[in-house]
């Protein structure tokens, strides 16, 4: 089956949509049953192509970033954008340890004998064709791939119209690969036109997608969400919490805060409220005040906040607490204590990630088990709420959805559950 890859030669968006999703299930069914090692073949030599190509990929990230800043998008979307050396290292080092990773197709669980002799268990399989819709990271391209190929999955790639260059300079190090392993080659699919009409084309092929995985802003999710009649797996926003406890160490309390906020702006992980008990609050907010002054953060405040600094903390808004800023702002609030921290993670936060400062053992178990988020942490920056720091090599996405996967999808949570019966010849009465 040909599938067209150069943009001129999209002339008929219906045909080429219908061949790519047929040519993405013939895929898929011999993909299904690859063996691991044919699998992590076709990772390392995608992870060396683009280790030898990386300057190419730059030069065709700089016609995108060229592009991106005549159409003045936003700062959170360029940095996204960029790829580096130290990006594309990154990309490199991820399919190597996706490659490293634990096969789960086929994997039996749960395998025990009934009273009629029977042996029932779980076998992991794969999901079939995943589509993924999202903007501006080019890197999503390699992670979307290396994780869906190591799940036995095809996979239809929509990349944001501002990276078709990346993502296509990406893609032919990804065909390469696939062709050099003796894999099939439309395993993995990169759209290669900007037309908005593809996604919703994309949107009703049941008959060829399996899931639709979006990534992206708030609006593209809701879209998505809105108008697939294919199992979406998703997250809307990240509005992430950081809740200094009145038990918290002053200076873990700060270091913690700060990278949650002041890594990387442009990340669904990113801190966006930080919740100070008032009893501990005179020893945090001096400090905080004057590194976030430093980094360039706009603070937004409550009453009890303005009162450190009326002139570098604006007046929060209600609107402010259910924000995903994606920039350098930040909203604070003082609360009572621990049962008002969690009463407002729980009435405003996205269920992203939200995190817990605190020495207190019993308090920090009472946080894990209140808080609804797809990641809760104690201790630690929630920066760390990423696929490839969780082990999982790389991510697809962070899923906020209680069905069918949550928190970081890698590999696990591309694949579903059949149950195997085994018996010796076992006849029920």
């Amino acid at each position: 089956m040909s599938v067209a890859l150069q943009n001129e030669s999209i002339t008929d968006l219906d045909r080429y949509m219908v061949d790519l999703g047929h040519a993405a299930r013939a895929a898929a069914a011999e993909l299904a049953y690859a063996k691991p090692q044919h699998k992590n073949r076709a990772l390392l030599a995608i992870a060396a192509i683009l280790d030898q190509r990386r300057d190419f990929i730059l030069q065709e990230n700089s016609k995108d970033l060229e592009a991106a800043s005549k159409n003045r998008i936003s700062d959170a979307m360029l940095e996204r954008l960029e790829l580096s050396p130290a990006r594309i290292d990154a990309m490199i080092e991820g399919l190597q340890q996706v490659a490293s990773l634990s096969d789960p197709v086929g994997e039996i669980s749960e395998l025990r004998y009934r009273p009629s002799g029977i042996q029932v268990g779980k076998m992991r399989v794969p999901l079939g064709v995943i589509g993924i819709i999202y903007e501006s990271r080019p890197n999503v391209t390699i992670d979307a791939a290396a994780l869906c190929l190591k799940s036995g999955n095809a996979s239809i790639l929509r990349g944001g119209k501002e990276a078709l260059h990346s993502n296509q300079a990406i893609y032919q190090c990804i065909h390469q690969g696939l062709k050099q392993a003796d894999l099939a080659e439309h395993a993995v699919q990169v759209i290669n036109t900007t037309d908005r009409e593809a996604v919703s084309q994309m949107l009703k092929m049941h008959d060829c997608i399996d899931v639709i995985i979006p990534r992206g802003g708030k609006s593209l999710i809701e879209r998505i969400a809105g108008e697939s009649i294919i199992p979406v797996i998703k997250h809307l926003d990240g509005v992430c919490h950081v809740y200094i406890d009145d038990q918290a160490d002053r200076q873990k309390a700060l270091d913690i805060a700060v990278n949650a906020k002041t890594r990387r702006y442009g990340v669904c992980n990113a801190m966006e409220t930080l919740l100070v008990a008032e009893a501990i609050a005179d020893q945090i907010m001096p400090e905080f005040i004057e590194r976030m002054s430093a980094a360039g953060v706009e603070l937004r405040g409550c009453e009890r906040c303005q009162k450190y600094d009326n002139v570098r903390i604006n007046s929060a808004t209600e609107e402010d607490w259910v924000t995903e800023y994606l920039a350098p702002i930040l909203s604070i609030r003082i609360v009572d204590g621990l049962a008002q921290a969690i009463e407002h993670i729980n009435g405003y936060g996205s269920h992203h990630t939200d995190a817990i400062v605190s020495e207190d053992y019993s308090r920090t178990r009472e946080f894990t088990r209140r808080v609804d988020s797809s990641s809760v942490m104690v201790n630690a920056s929630t920066g760390f709420a990423d696929g490839f720091e969780y082990g999982l090599g790389a991510e697809i996405g962070i899923s906020t959805d209680k069905l069918h996967a949550r928190g970081p999808v890698g590999l696990e949570g591309l694949t579903s559950q059949k149950y195997v019966v085994f018996g010796d010849g076992n006849v029920r009465s």
